[in-house]
């Protein structure tokens, strides 16, 4: 009998050989989730790449692909507008029902969420813990926040341009604390998205 065709053991890649250096699985995802997720995951080795590099600071935190249920989460929206506590909750007072998905994203295909490290870009309203909506399909323009990768490491800054017309990132930090990233032409640059809008919890 012919010992050919078959699994041969030990055939293949060794264990842990791959890009991460890691065993890998098989997983079945949405065509139109395909190119998001490889971004996510070029966006994980840049990370890594950050953290085994000397003094590299990254100020964004993980990354989180959006789940979008085919059953939308619907939640009253009020017209009544308070500065503090709650409306009632009579239906009459309900303006309509609000997806909140819907409401955060534009584009589920290119969008994912990172959380804020570090106080950068408090006087915009971006705090530590926040998550932040990132779309990688709109078009940066001067005065967008934009999620950027600045010689290897994340921030999240507004875009502007100097009077050499060439790209910085200002913080938004009235302390002084932070300065502005001027984008000279050796600077490895990269918008990675616009960010398009954030949310927290506070319990």
């Amino acid at each position: 009998m012919s010992n050919r065709g078959g699994k041969r053991e030990n055939a293949g890649r060794p264990r842990g050989q791959g890009k991460f250096g890691e065993p890998t699985v098989t997983m079945r995802i949405p065509e139109s989730q395909t190119a998001t997720i490889k971004d996510f995951l070029e966006a994980l080795q840049r990370k890594r790449a950050n953290a085994a590099g000397d003094n590299a600071v990254s100020e964004v935190d993980e990354f989180f692909i959006p789940e979008i249920s085919d059953q939308p989460t619907l939640l009253p929206l009020f017209a009544t507008k308070v500065a503090a506590g709650f409306p009632s909750p009579a239906d009459d007072h309900v303006e309509k029902r609000l997806d909140v998905s819907e409401f955060l994203i534009d584009h589920a295909a290119s969008t994912f969420f990172v959380t804020i490290k570090g106080d950068s870009m408090i006087d915009v309203g971006l705090l530590p813990g926040d998550k932040v909506v990132v779309d990688r399909s709109k078009t940066p323009n001067i005065g967008d926040i934009v999620l950027a990768v600045v010689d290897r490491e994340f921030t999240i800054k507004i875009l502007d341009h100097g009077a050499n017309k060439m790209p910085r990132l200002l913080p938004a930090n009235s302390t002084g604390a932070y300065k502005p990233i001027y984008i000279r032409p050796d600077t490895q640059f990269e918008i990675f998205g616009v960010v398009t809008g954030s949310f927290r919890r506070f319990k």
